[in-house]
């Protein structure tokens, strides 16, 4: 119950703000100018290491370099640690589709490497892409899932999107990466007003090109220099050690505090694992979705989702069109956000709903998370799904002996729980009770049937 505590399903996971928008806003007021012992680092450096892409020994990356170094240089190297864990798969992409191995380290100072990273743009990733772009380069988003949060999805999509900007600029990489930050359109038309086909010489004036763009190609450089060698510059790696994991296919939504409670660990550990999903529960549609759990879990997790009834899964809320109702005449009469309730339910904002048609409403069950002080309000289709018919069913005439008990629900209780406490299954709780739906309410009164001699035991 504490992993189910932890707050409302529905609720957005929260995200973690994105370095370069930090990185960015320092180097466009407070670049110092490059050290002679920086200089003769970096220029030995170049003559000795073979980059895959051209790294020119100019005043602004060594500038970069001095900052990365300096003010900046607990940003870089707690990026750099946490990016070991990305980087030999990055690295397997961009090798596998031809790429310099060097734009590997984009990231750096994109997102420091944090899956859940937002920028103040909406970019978010460890690429750092805008929704508009992700769904160009085959990246799904939905109410449910931001595959931009999903690092080896979203460096197959940036592996794409780099070549196609490559080819946009006949292989100069320069150009590339500066419509990697301002967009492909922008650095063209730069071209086009300029005449000019430089990077190096574009910048030179703020005529063209913003002064972040200007800023973006020399900060990207000079990460790829300190990253290639990071002893030389002081940088201390010690590698974020990520848990293994494996896959276990989901053939319904499933909550993923219920999978936390299962494995006896905190939501954290399965979100981590999981970034690219919104909420905190799979997508309620996805019929072999794959969870990642922490590797030597996976038996654990299938066990309970073949002793599980399905509605103890995830438990939502449904209602049921009525004539005349609309998503907004929903929305308002249960609550909720209309563009939520349209997007949960795969719809867009205008669609039309017809009567019958059975809509989830995203919000948490009240009895799924419990708050003493803020209890969720019930829906129209809670009342009539949690009315208890009159009489209880009685077990099988060939069961063994049993007595029955009433229990009365209790703030915080689910059917999951009670079957738990009293060693049954939700199906049994809902055949004897005659339940259609898994939800209940404080004070309903359930019979239970026990084994006579657990009854005088107890």
């Amino acid at each position: 119950m504490t992993a189910l505590a932890q707050g409302d399903g529905f609720a957005e996971q929260r995200h973690e703000s994105a370095t370069i928008d930090r990185i960015l806003a320092v180097s466009t007021f407070d670049v110092p100018a490059p050290s002679d012992a920086t200089t003769q680092t970096v220029t030995a450096d170049l003559q000795s290491i073979v980059h895959d892409i051209d790294i020119p020994l100019n005043a602004k990356v060594l500038s970069f370099v001095q900052l990365f170094t300096g003010r900046l240089k607990s940003y870089l190297e707690e990026g750099l640690n946490r990016g070991m864990q990305f980087l030999p798969m990055i690295q397997d992409v961009f090798r596998a589709e031809g790429l310099p191995l060097d734009l590997a380290y984009i990231p750096l100072v994109e997102s420091a490497f944090k899956p859940s990273a937002l920028s103040r743009a909406k970019a978010k990733g460890i690429w750092q892409f805008m929704q508009g772009t992700g769904l160009e380069n085959g990246l799904t988003h939905d109410w449910y899932i931001d595959e931009r949060a999903e690092p080896e999805k979203a460096t197959r999509a940036a592996a794409k999107y780099l070549k196609t900007l490559n080819g946009m600029f006949d292989g100069d990489w320069h150009l590339a990466l500066a419509s990697y930050n301002g967009g492909p359109g922008r650095v063209q038309r730069a071209i086009k007003r300029s005449g000019r086909t430089d990077f190096w010489k574009l910048a030179t004036t703020s005529r063209y090109l913003p002064r972040e763009t200007r800023n973006y190609v020399p900060l990207i450089l000079a990460a790829i220099v300190i990253a290639r060698n990071p002893a030389q510059y002081g940088i201390d790696v010690q590698p974020f050690v990520q848990p293994a994991s494996e896959s276990v296919t989901l053939s319904a939504a499933v909550d993923l505090r219920r999978v936390a409670e299962w494995l006896d660990m905190p939501v954290q550990t399965i979100q981590d694992l999981n970034p690219e999903l919104r909420r905190w529960t799979t997508p309620v549609r996805a019929t072999d979705y794959e969870l990642k759990v922490p590797t030597g879990t996976g038996d654990i997790v299938r066990a309970h989702l073949a002793q599980s009834d399905p509605g103890d899964l995830a438990p939502l809320n449904w209602h049921t069109v009525k004539k005349g109702e609309t998503l907004l005449t929903i929305a308002k009469k249960l609550k909720v956000n209309r563009t939520d309730l349209a997007e949960a339910n795969y719809l867009s904002t205008r669609a039309q709903v017809t009567v019958g048609q059975r809509l989830i409403i995203p919000r948490a069950p009240a009895l799924l998370v419990a708050r003493t002080d803020n209890p969720a309000p019930e829906t129209e289709s809670r009342q009539v799904d949690v009315a208890l018919a009159s009489t209880a069913a009685p077990p099988e005439a060939d069961a063994p002996a049993q007595a029955s008990l009433i229990y009365r629900v209790k703030r915080g209780d689910t059917l999951f729980s009670i079957a738990k406490l009293y060693r049954t299954s939700v199906a049994s709780l809902k055949t004897w009770n005659r339940l259609r739906t898994n939800s209940i309410q404080v004070g309903q009164r359930l019979t239970i049937f026990t084994d006579r001699s657990a009854t005088a035991t107890n």
